[in-house]
């Protein structure tokens, strides 16, 4: 297939080829980025953290009582020795130039409405799609109807400070109750449960205050010997605003751009009134044992059924999105009786296994403490390394004593399992030590405060949606297969009488086998079929392994895995392809891939043992697909690809990205966060994604290493980070600089669109600047979200031209309208197959667009693109760069688990400052492994 240069046209003249180029080099061509089009909004506002509260029922470091309760900058090859670098000042200005992009005006026109001059801007929507077949589905959105009000918004204090939001609407509720009629002036406030209440109308004071008395919340019966006591607080009202209903009209009119969210803030505090008193609120979902059957799922674990709700603008108007859930809760028992669930026998000290299996399933858990005057909560940080009977602490009058000996002296109390650990609550620096053993559903128009206080009416019904299904895209397979190019049908093909576009080639091999169930012949079955299955799609794989197929001891399996790196380097050859059958217990995979990845050097693919055994042509197959792409090959690409007929894409050198941030899971406070971003190599097709990798702060949003530089006093100023360094391996891949890029960003809410495209965008447009003076390619910035809450069904399930096996919505449908932004260009697309449940379509929301694509060119590149990822022959659910990005994020996690996993005695939490120094960078994934789709 023949080249083209890269050269020195100017990125913004889209029909002009690019012209030849002498070298793979950054130092010609370059030219200005198009102008930046569209608007935007400023991100949602936050309500301010609160740091815990740990009251006055017990000084730090005192036990209690408790039950439970609900990579270094890539030196630049020879392409860059003589490249003009930027000086230092020509980078560090791009961050306000580009800030000052992102934020100018749309260009005037007398369809655009004003904006706020500080709001960032997102880009108009250009239009709607018209590509594919007309339908109509329906979606799990409600209308709602306003009336006029005259809405206030008073803050509200709290004293003393209560941290639950549930003790706090007991106070307020308990307020309204008795002063509604009198100071209240017969108003009913909608309460936040935090420091806002709204009305639909003043109140008879601007400043006001309270004193309200609430009764113990205690569960356990009260009796002459023990009266309920009663907790008072102190309450002061004061008048903060007056949102006008006026500003939101305006904007779903679309004669303003700038949402209103404080109006929308207080209508949906409105509609969250009632439920929030009723059921239990974890972030915008309401769950109770009320709302369906409570399931088992064991250890002490149960789920609750419950439902999400949001308001939210679109093109239709003010939209109640309400989708149904289920979450997992622990029961409601002494935490002795969840201990249980791991160890029977309490008068025991636990192992250390079973320790860390107790510390990880109750850290961050709340358990509620019986034994005092007032019954108390407390957050689980951690257990404790020593049985009670052992562990020693210094009371507030220094005196050294053990947790029993206070029990007994503080409270009369003789504990029972005094071999088991304490609970820790409180900080490193002051724990808190606790013994385990103490212990149409809504009917929105018929609320009062919703309809009749406010005016607000909801829909009953479904909202019908104008929906298109696209075509999906012809596969290009290789010309020697029977059949070289396919048209999916229903989201799926098969590779019967196909081979791979470009079958990779793998001469030297191996196989290690870690399982001690299997037939001592299987492991040499399994890999005769995997390579014939190989052969037989296209690829070139030796028969004959470098060293002989072998079995080794799965409790020595780095031994094992050097051994085999060692004896096939003594040969002088480098492996290509690992083929590991794991052990039969899970829980080495990470190991293995740490190993082979970030020491060896080695390319591997893991096979289960249950698997291997069956000899089966279907995971032949599927494993071959996986293989293929980690030694090079291509699998299929798309028609349109090799012919260059994709707009925006193949006209001229275009290099897509993808990127992703997982976080650890909850209560894992010492793992970092990890940063992914891949980028296309190969162009016109647009297939093969390198991947790099980045640890960062904990929960740290922002991709901190797309762009970083350093100063060295012998070099200077040295640049690096992931964008760079994927730009150079894209010029070293196709000889082409990219003259386009494409970004798909997943993970990011709504209220952080902001931070994170003026961050990463600054990074990009530095990343390429530090290549080349003036090198600025065009940029288009897409938002991927899977989770949210939107979900479509086919109007009529008995058209089977309209629904797949499943009874889902077809593959391809994509919807532009109605439930849509208002202004924004965003859309939801369903560009996979349904297997079971409810397809959940992916939301993609446009940030920047330099390229200008129309809806069409956007919607119909990114639903063809999901015809194309690797690991299987079907249609995906989210575009495939994000998609690897999230693989491969998700493999670094690996690489990290051995050395963040569960230790210690307390494991209290720290400051977001101390978790950001205490970040290490992850291993170095090796050169040879990086040069090919390792994570998939």
């Amino acid at each position: 297939m023949s080249r083209r240069g890269g050269g020195g046209r100017r990125p913004d003249s889209r029909r002009d080829q690019p012209t030849q180029a002498p070298a793979p080099s950054f130092q010609r061509g370059g030219g200005g980025a198009a102008g930046p089009r569209g608007r935007g909004r400023q991100g949602q506002r936050g309500g301010a953290g609160r740091g815990s509260h740990s009251g006055s029922g017990a000084a730090p470091s005192s036990p209690h009582t408790a039950s439970t309760s609900t990579a270094p900058a890539p030196s630049s090859p020879s392409v860059s020795a003589s490249a003009s670098a930027p000086s230092s000042s020509s980078v560090s200005t791009l961050v306000e130039e580009t800030e000052q992009k992102l934020t100018l005006a749309a260009p005037a026109a007398a369809t655009l409405p004003p904006s706020s001059s500080q709001a960032m801007r997102f880009p108009v929507r250009p239009g709607f799609g018209t590509v594919g077949k007309k339908c109509v589905v329906r979606a799990n959105h409600f209308m709602v109807q306003l009336a006029e009000r005259d809405i206030h918004h008073y803050d509200v204090s709290i004293t003393p400070e209560v941290t639950s939001k549930k003790i706090n609407r007991q106070i307020i509720s308990q307020l309204i109750n008795l002063y509604r009629l009198t100071h209240l002036g017969e108003r009913m406030p909608a309460y936040d449960g935090m420091k806002s209440i709204y009305t639909a109308g003043p109140l008879p004071f601007e400043s006001k205050e309270f004193i309200i008395k609430l009764p113990d919340s205690d569960p356990r019966p009260s009796s002459s010997t023990r009266p309920r006591r009663e907790r008072q607080f102190r309450v002061v009202i004061r008048l903060a605003s007056k949102p006008d209903l006026y500003t939101l009209q305006q904007f779903l009119l679309r004669r303003h751009f700038e949402a209103p969210y404080e109006v929308i803030q207080v209508l949906d505090v409105v509609l969250r009134a009632a439920p929030s008193e009723k059921h239990t609120v974890v972030g915008r979902s309401f769950f109770s044992t009320d709302l369906g059957p409570v399931g088992q799922l064991g250890d002490g674990v149960e789920y609750w059924r419950g439902y999400f709700q949001s308001l939210r603008p679109t093109q239709m108007g003010l939209s109640l999105n309400i989708d149904v859930s289920a979450r997992s809760f622990y029961e409601p028992i002494l935490v002795t009786e969840f201990v249980q669930y791991y160890c029977r026998d309490l008068s025991r000290p636990l192992s250390d296994q079973v320790r860390l299996k107790v510390k990880k399933a109750l850290k961050g858990i709340k358990v509620v403490l019986t034994h005092m005057e007032y019954n108390k909560s407390y957050k689980i940080t951690g257990i404790s390394s020593e049985p009670m009977s052992r562990l020693m602490f210094t009371d507030d009058n220094a005196t050294r004593l053990s947790v029993v000996q206070y029990f007994r002296q503080r409270y009369n109390i003789g504990l029972q399992f005094t071999s088991l650990p304490a609970l820790v609550a409180g900080s490193e620096a002051r724990p808190i030590y606790l013994p385990m053993e103490m212990a149409r559903t809504n009917a929105y128009n018929e609320d009062t405060l919703v309809n009749k206080e406010f005016g607000i009416q909801v829909a009953d019904g479904l909202t019908s949606v104008d929906a298109r299904i696209l075509p999906a895209p012809m596969l290009k397979y290789h010309e020697t297969g029977r059949e070289a190019s396919v048209n999916p049908g229903f989201g799926q093909w098969n590779m019967i009488n196909k081979k791979m576009f470009n079958g990779g080639r793998v001469e030297v091999w191996t196989c290690v086998n870690f399982s001690t169930r299997l037939n001592r012949d299987v492991p040499f079955q399994f890999c005769q079929g995997l390579v014939d299955m190989c052969n037989s799609k296209g690829m070139v794989f030796n028969p004959r392994p470098v060293i002989p197929i072998s079995s080794s001891n799965p409790n020595q399996i780095e031994k094992a895995l050097v051994d085999v790196h060692n004896r096939t380097a003594q040969q002088g050859k480098q492996l290509q392809m690992l083929i590991i059958i794991l052990p039969d217990v899970s829980g080495s995979y990470g190991r293995i891939k740490r190993v082979c990845e970030t020491e060896l050097g080695i390319v591997s693919q893991c096979c289960q043992p249950r698997q291997a055994s069956r000899l089966n042509m279907q995971y032949f197959e599927n494993v071959a697909l996986k293989i293929n792409v980690k030694v090079g090959g291509r699998n299929t690409v798309l028609v349109d690809a090799v012919q260059k007929r994709i707009p925006l894409v193949t006209d001229r050198p275009t290099i897509i990205f993808g990127a992703d941030v997982t976080h650890p899971q909850p209560g894992e406070d010492s793992s970092p966060s990890i940063a992914a971003v891949v980028a296309s190599m190969d162009w016109p097709e647009v297939t093969k994604y390198r991947g790099l990798v980045s640890a960062q702060a904990h929960h740290e949003e922002i991709i901190q290493d797309l762009y970083k530089s350093t100063q060295d006093p012998q070099r200077g100023l040295v640049h690096g980070g992931m964008i760079r360094e994927l730009l150079i391996a894209f010029r070293r891949s196709t000889n082409f600089k990219p003259h386009r890029i494409i970004f798909y960003r997943d993970g990011v809410s709504e209220g952080q669109f902001s931070q994170v495209l003026l961050h990463e965008m600054n990074a990009i447009r530095q990343a390429c600047a530090s290549l080349e003076e003036g090198y600025a390619p065009p940029v288009t910035f897409v938002v991927v979200q899977k989770r949210h809450h939107t979900r479509l069904f086919p109007a009529d399930h008995n058209r089977r031209d309209l629904t797949d096996r499943s009874g889902n919505i077809l593959p391809g449908t994509v919807v532009d309208t109605h439930i849509c932004h208002p202004t924004e260009f965003d859309f939801y697309l369903n560009s996979h197959a349904g297997i079971q449940g409810t397809s959940r379509p992916t939301h993609y929301h446009v940030l920047y667009d330099e390229n200008r694509f129309t809806a069409d060119g956007l919607q119909v590149l990114t639903n063809n693109l999901c015809y194309t990822y690797a690991r299987c022959t079907r249609s995906v659910s989210i575009v495939p760069p994000a998609y690897y990005a999230h693989l491969a994020a998700f493999r670094a996690r690996y690489y990290i688990e051995d050395e963040t996993s569960a230790g210690g005695s307390t494991g209290g939490s720290r400051s977001t400052a101390e978790r950001s120094l205490a970040i290490r960078p992850l291993p170095v994934i090796k050169d040879n492994v990086k040069d090919v789709m390792f994570y998939c």
